[in-house]
């Protein structure tokens, strides 16, 4: 007899619905399986055996073919432990009940018990979308899924509770719709703008990249507060909508890293290790592709500190995300595109003595070092990151000042108005920040009068400004006067976002 099981696989975030075929018929007792399943998928085979023995239950004694249909994707991980254990007991004629429209997904115990699987909520709206409303998961799972509008969800705790809730012996309750909250962490919390003394001009410039989602590079000595600054940027950023939610929480799903809550409630803040190679930076893998740290990011920051130790190669492959928001990558499981738009928030340190421009102590460094040291950054990803501000060190009276600082919440205040006139500004449009602005937008939302074009022009040949360094000039000082609540970019706001230019423009040359 044969029995049909849906399921379902991932390639990145996208689903694909699995039918799991079983055969079970007399003949010398075996079990095969087909349909391009990956090793996980295969040692399914003995934790699917020892699980339903151990559930008492009948485990047939028989030739069983189990089929993963289509057999043209490749089949991953150890979702598909509970659906094959399914097909099995409905092919022998062991559980009797109508499942065509169940899908089922979780990893079996050799107890009988289900485990929580990743990929869980992709999985389950790629389902919806698809005309699946009934889910049966691990109970580990049950918080993930709950927050998903339309679909009947029943959380099971072992094979046995399945069975039983298939056959009307003991029917499942299903799990109730949870609600969702944004909110700040305690780690979050704890780094706070009215933490650092002094370094005006960097919070200033740390405030114009929160309120246009633009990229930040804080150049400065060591101890100058560069990496107290990027970890404030959190206790800053705009508190997420639902849909940015569940689009965050579905990256996280797929990489396993969700927490308790079943939901990423604030944006994601990473930061990487130097060391961390090209694969953990970009995602994939040797067979299957996995989301990495840039993809991880997305709708949050990422943060690298010390810039110039990373990779060459990473740092390159990150300039195509920076460009389109996504990141496409190819291995020989396939090619998958994840999404990647995320606020760059780099440090570095201006020589490999880290005091070269400083106000405050000598540099001890050649020229040849410098160069050699600033050239581990190439040119074409520092013209992509919008704001680079200098940061020289506090002097001590600054340091012990009672003065009382700015506090993040009333900086977010401000960030969060800009931020409300660019929602109000692209309506529905996928730009959502004036960092995302194409070409189109740009010349519509950042026209310059005569008085302001001849500012632009003039820094644009003094400093040897590229087009594209340009056009995020254009963007940064939109934000600016988004801030300032002005409808027209004025030479003051043009003036600013030159400033956070200058930095690039000399990167690369020491006298």
């Amino acid at each position: 007899m044969i029995a049909r099981v849906q399921s379902y696989a991932l390639s990145g975030l996208e689903g694909v619905c699995v039918t799991v075929e079983a055969d079970v018929s007399r003949g010398v007792p075996s079990y095969e399986m087909v349909g391009l399943p990956d090793t996980a998928v295969k040692e399914s085979k003995e934790r699917v055996r020892s699980a339903v023995k151990n559930s008492a239950l009948e485990f047939p004694a028989h030739k069983i073919t189990i089929n993963l249909a289509p057999a043209y994707v490749k089949k991953e991980g150890s979702s598909f432990d509970l659906p094959v254990a399914i097909s099995i007991l409905l092919a022998y004629g062991t559980l009797q009940a109508n499942v065509d429209d169940t899908i089922f997904l979780g990893e079996l115990a050799l107890n009988g018990d289900l485990r929580p699987v990743t990929g869980v909520l992709p999985s389950i709206i790629s389902a919806r979308d698809k005309g699946f409303t009934k889910f049966i998961l691990p109970k580990g799972n049950e918080k993930e899924a709950g927050f998903i509008q339309g679909v009947e969800v029943y959380a099971a705790a072992s094979l046995r509770e399945v069975v039983d809730h298939l056959s009307g012996f003991s029917p499942l309750t299903r799990i109730p719709a949870s609600a969702f909250s944004a909110g700040k962490s305690e780690k979050t919390k704890t780094y706070d703008l009215s933490f650092v003394k002094g370094q005006a001009i960097a919070k200033r410039a740390l405030e114009v990249a929160v309120a246009g989602g633009h990229n930040i590079l804080f150049v400065g000595p060591p101890g100058s507060g560069k990496t107290m600054l990027a970890r404030s940027i959190p206790s800053v950023l705009p508190d997420m909508a639902f849909d940015e939610a569940l689009e965050i929480t579905k990256i996280h799903s797929v990489a396993g890293t969700l927490g308790e809550d079943g939901i990423v409630s604030e944006r994601p803040f990473r930061s990487p290790h130097h060391t961390a190679t090209t694969v953990s930076l970009c995602g994939g893998g040797n067979k299957s592709v996995h989301p990495g740290e840039i993809s991880l990011a997305h709708g949050g920051v990422l943060f690298l500190d010390e810039l110039p130790e990373y990779k060459r190669s990473s740092l390159e492959a990150m300039r195509q995300p920076l460009e389109d928001g996504v990141i496409t990558i190819s291995r020989s499981g396939g090619t998958v595109t994840y999404p990647a738009s995320f606020m760059l928030c780099a440090s570095m340190n201006p020589c490999p003595c880290g005091h070269y421009g400083s106000a405050k102590r000598r540099c001890t460094c050649t020229p040849n070092d410098i160069r050699r040291y600033r050239a581990r950054i190439s040119g074409p990803l520092i013209d992509r990151i919008d704001i680079q501000v200098e940061v020289d060190g506090v002097d001590y009276d600054d340091l012990v000042s009672e003065t009382q600082e700015e506090t993040s919440a009333t900086v977010k205040e401000r960030a969060d108005s800009a931020r409300k006139i660019q929602r109000e500004r692209f309506g529905d449009s996928a730009v959502k920040t004036n960092a995302e602005m194409g070409e189109k937008e740009t010349r519509e939302y950042c026209k310059l009068d005569k008085e302001c074009e001849d500012v632009l022009r003039e820094a644009f040949e003094k400093l040897h400004l590229s087009a594209r360094a340009r056009a995020r000039i254009l963007k940064v000082a939109r934000t600016i006067a988004d801030l300032d609540l002005s409808e027209r970019i004025l030479p003051e706001h043009l003036y600013e976002a030159i400033s956070y230019r200058t930095y690039g423009a000399e990167l690369h040359e020491v006298d």
